[in-house]
């Protein structure tokens, strides 16, 4: 399938990995941690030849450049641009041009310590799993779509440090998870929220959300973005998946038999698995609550059923895949993954 070619874009190794230089349009941030997850991973023979900690995990205004453009356009969404907008493109990643867009977070901040990342997925295991203290002992807290809090703070906890999302899965969930209570997605001053760029309405939204004015065009045209985000209107506030790092993670870590079926075109990482990918290729320790395990039959879709129901398996995700992959990572020492 041509979109996902072995071909990837990588930033030079020259650059190197001491803290935070600037090597042309992008940002590198070096960790002090002597347990960090990097370490295990170079020392791993499977996963030492798979990360490539070089590849920008972020898209910011100097990625808009004609070499960017040029290669971007030869793949289609979520892993390029192929048919989409220039001017969207362009008038979204202009607003994204504070240094702050180009990582997660400053590791600068944590001159003597570990980054402590927790991924919270939505899976059932995490019913009555107690787990929300440990979670919110955690640095930095990932969730993720249909993120219900209220009523579950014993076992997912409270703290949201970051919300991923696509604009489809964010709308898809309010209208399947309202009757659960998710009625509204994680807000708060020092909350950050990553976009997916997995279709144009994504770059669209984020351009009012950072604006702070209504949709102008497509398909929320009229949304108002501080009805999801809140009333801060601020490029810090937002974040954006590079498509060369989601082209990157698909390749390398999730190629899935998927690709050479009829629907191979849908095909894409679930969110769950960008989000933790994500935080595996920025944190220094990583913990993973609510992700399918082997034994994933025993539990409901999600930890806010009432009612069990089955997990159901899409042709746009490898969930299988998926599971193979986080146990894998578990056992090599890469990330903890909770089980039960």
């Amino acid at each position: 399938v041509g979109v996902l070619s072995l071909g990837l874009y990588c930033v030079k190794e020259e650059c190197g990995m001491i803290a935070r230089p600037k090597c042309g349009s992008f940002f590198f941030q070096a960790s002090s941690c002597p347990q960090s997850l990097m370490s295990i991973v170079k020392a791993d023979p499977r996963f030492g030849k798979l990360f490539r900690f070089h590849v920008p995990v972020l898209m910011w205004a100097r990625h808009f450049t004609k070499e960017t453009r040029d290669r971007l356009k030869e793949r289609s969404v979520p892993y390029g641009w192929q048919g989409l907008s220039d001017t969207a493109i362009a008038s979204t990643l202009h607003l994204l041009n504070d240094s702050a867009n180009s990582w997660l977070f400053d590791k600068t901040r944590f001159p003597e310590g570990c980054v402590r990342c927790a991924v919270v997925g939505n899976g059932g295991i995490l019913n009555g799993s107690r787990q929300g203290m440990e979670i919110d002992a955690h640095d930095f807290v990932f969730r993720l779509n249909g993120a219900v809090i209220k009523g579950f703070e014993d076992d997912v906890g409270t703290k949201t440090s970051f919300y991923g999302f696509t604009v489809n899965t964010m709308k898809n969930s309010l209208i399947a998870y309202g009757e659960y209570g998710f009625t509204q997605i994680p807000q708060s001053k020092d909350l950050r929220y990553i976009f997916i760029p997995s279709d144009i309405r994504d770059y669209v939204m984020l351009k009012s959300a950072i604006l702070g004015s209504r949709v102008q065009e497509g398909y929320d045209k009229g949304d108002d973005p501080r009805t999801y985000f809140g009333p801060e209107a601020s490029a810090k506030k937002f974040k954006l998946l590079h498509s060369d790092f989601i082209h990157y993670l698909t390749v390398r870590f999730l190629r899935s038999e998927i690709i050479n079926t009829q629907y191979g075109y849908l095909y894409m990482p679930s969110t769950g698995a960008l989000m933790l990918l994500t935080a595996l290729h920025t944190c220094d320790q990583v913990s993973a609550y609510g992700f399918i395990t082997d034994n994933y039959r025993k539990f409901s879709d999600h930890y806010y059923e009432r009612k069990k129901k089955p997990l159901v398996f899409y042709a746009n995700h490898d969930m299988l895949l998926e599971a193979e992959l986080w146990k894998s990572l578990h056992r090599a020492g890469i990330m903890k993954l909770y089980q039960r």
